[in-house]
């Protein structure tokens, strides 16, 4: 399906990663649970994981384990049990199409993820999205989500205006970055955060599958 870009609400489209386009929520919460498991930490609950999904691991570490210090510790061990854990990660069903039918439609697609460089450039090749974004912010480039930096500075990158470009994302995180930096967003209700929370924060809309995305670009 190729869109229609003469009636095109926006130029930029931001998605977020992990819990937006790509299924990996069960695999984060696992290797947090099993890095709290080798510290000797208390085990954090799957919903305490995911309320702090979207935010680069130097902010997640003292949230989730507040009472150990050596924060860079526990963050090279959940680094470790990344790459060691066998999760199944694979993009949401109907993602591929969707990144496929808006680049076909002349939109700029960018990401904004809480992951490191290296993270997401592995994902984007393993799964060959990386072809259809024109460019990429990540924890590594920017303060930490919600500030709006990677947001400003994918504005700047493009020289699009906020009102002209919309954040996807499925937390709190992303939509709260968003209205940081004066721009629209919608929510996901498969990723991270459920519909409720992610209303409190005023989408333009929150859908339940990637393809209904394109009913509100």
């Amino acid at each position: 399906m190729v869109l229609n870009i003469q009636h095109k609400a926006y130029e930029l489209v931001i998605f977020d990663w992990d819990g937006t386009l790509m299924d990996t929520i069960g695999k984060i919460v696992s290797c947090m649970q099993n890095v709290a498991q080798e510290l000797i930490l208390p085990i954090p609950s799957e919903q305490q994981i995911r309320d702090v999904i979207g935010l680069s691991l130097p902010k997640i570490m003292p949230i989730l384990f507040a009472e150990h210090q050596n924060h860079e510790q526990i963050i090279d061990c959940y680094r470790r049990h990344h790459v060691a854990n066998l999760h199944p990660t694979p993009l949401f069903e109907g993602v591929e199409s969707l990144i496929r039918s808006l680049h076909a439609g002349g939109y700029q697609l960018a990401v904004a993820t809480g992951k490191g460089r290296e993270g997401l450039d592995n994902v984007l090749a393993r799964t060959g999205l990386g072809q259809y974004f024109h460019a990429t912010r990540c924890a590594d480039d920017a303060e930490s989500k919600p500030h709006p930096e990677m947001l400003f500075s994918l504005l700047t990158h493009f020289d699009v205006a906020a009102d002209r470009a919309i954040m996807i994302g499925d937390s709190i995180h992303d939509l709260t970055m968003a209205k940081n930096a004066g721009m629209a967003s919608i929510g996901v209700s498969y990723g991270a955060h459920n519909q409720s929370k992610l209303q409190a924060l005023n989408p333009r809309a929150i859908v339940d599958k990637p393809l209904a995305i394109r009913d509100y670009l």
